[in-house]
């Protein structure tokens, strides 16, 4: 039998009620370009192509109509190919561009109505940014770099000095703090970027395609140190890259943009397992599908005669990381949460699951628990390495 692999609910768009759970809530969101801006939502000119309403207005909608929450603590990607709006999105989270309308809600607060004191104060003590090409300022130490934020913010110099040298431990650069920019590595200034927005322990961390310029090596050891540091301090962090496999090792949940729009909201294996439409199929073809997939996906119901002592996992556990289970024993894998039977696998899931093959899911009319439900947790961070492989 073949057939798509089951579709969990995903987090989509959001409610209203959501966003009181939120750390950023973003709702109805536009950004378009041109002297147009104010004049096309809401008109018949949305159903124009890009092209044709560019030729008819001289205006470019680059993020059209857009909405998703951010949960205290998550790792949140936005991934899209160069010109889908994730760069003009995450600038218009905290107002660098100017949304056409919309909202953007941090822990409630509308930023859209923060004059320009209060939208300082935000970007001073609430956020702070990653970006491509570092910005470190060529003329000033790693360790005053590092306190750049808290010397803008009016910090005593010899408390910017400790914490800075606090950041220094953390993103492991210790001794360095003397050194210029132009004497560290790629890598090493990057850290340097990452130390700097820590340093004011925002609440939420934006980074926009921070690794792209990075050699491969160094580019996987950044998103390792990403992964750490989370894991470390617990920020929400919101992560830009036009990277399928940086996106699927680093987030929680994952938003797929084109053309301005979001095409699908989830976890990584939600976007894996079961892509929204041709265009995320595509993006997820060449993923190894056990690197991603958990057991949820492809555990059935025990049959007559299945033993039922075999090994126990936990639904959320990377197929691929039970194949050596599965190799060891004769019986099948017992798909276990919080002491409850879930379901069993057995090799020829895992197999299939490994070949990359659709007809991994034996049992299609199976009613599978939800991914949302409490024991089914995320799994992005308790296996950095699961892109490397």
């Amino acid at each position: 039998m073949t057939t798509d692999l089951p579709v969990p609910p995903a987090p989509a768009g959001g409610t209203p009620d959501d966003a009181d759970k939120a750390t950023i809530a973003v709702r109805g969101l536009w950004k378009i370009f041109g002297p147009a801006e104010h004049k096309v939502i809401g008109t018949p000119l949305l159903e124009l192509t890009r092209e044709q309403l560019a030729e008819a207005t001289g205006s470019n909608i680059a993020v059209r109509d857009v909405s998703f929450d951010v949960r205290p603590g998550e790792v949140f990607v936005v991934m899209g190919l160069s010109g889908s709006g994730k760069s003009t999105l995450i600038r218009c989270l905290t107002r660098l561009i100017e949304p056409t309308a919309g909202e953007v809600l941090l822990d409630g607060e509308d930023i859209g109505k923060a004059d320009d004191k209060r939208l300082r104060e935000l970007r001073r003590r609430r956020f702070s940014m990653v970006f491509q090409h570092f910005g470190l300022l060529p003329h000033r130490r790693v360790i005053d770099n590092i306190a750049f934020g808290l010397e803008v913010r009016g910090e005593k110099k010899s408390k910017r000095r400790e914490r800075a040298r606090e950041m220094l431990s953390l993103v492991g650069l210790e001794g360095l703090g003397d050194s210029y920019p132009e004497q560290l590595s790629g890598g090493m200034q990057q850290r340097v970027g990452l130390a700097r927005a820590l340093a004011v322990d925002p609440e939420v961390m934006l980074f926009d395609e921070p690794f792209s310029a990075l050699d491969p090596l160094i580019r996987r050891d950044m998103q390792n140190e990403v992964i750490r540091l989370h894991n470390e301090v617990g920020k929400t962090m919101i992560f830009i890259t036009h990277d399928l496999s940086e996106a699927l090792k680093l987030g929680d949940h994952v938003a797929i943009m084109r053309a301005g729009e979001i095409v699908q909201i989830g976890r990584p294996e939600e976007i894996v397992g079961a892509p929204a439409d041709d265009y995320v199929r595509d993006f997820v073809s060449d993923v190894p599908k056990s690197h991603v997939l958990t057991l949820r996906w492809i555990m059935r119901d025990p049959r007559p005669g299945d033993p039922l002592d075999g090994p126990a996992m936990p639904s959320d556990t990377i197929i691929r990381t039970a194949v050596h289970i599965s190799v060891e024993s004769d019986k099948p894998i017992c798909v276990v949460d919080d002491g409850r039977l879930m379901g069993v696998v057995d090799r020829v899931q895992i197999l299939a699951a490994i070949a990359g093959a659709r007809e991994a899911d034996p049992d299609p009319d199976l009613d599978r628990p939800d991914p949302d439900a409490p024991g089914a947790g995320d799994f992005a961070h308790a296996e950095p390495g699961a892109g490397d492989a």
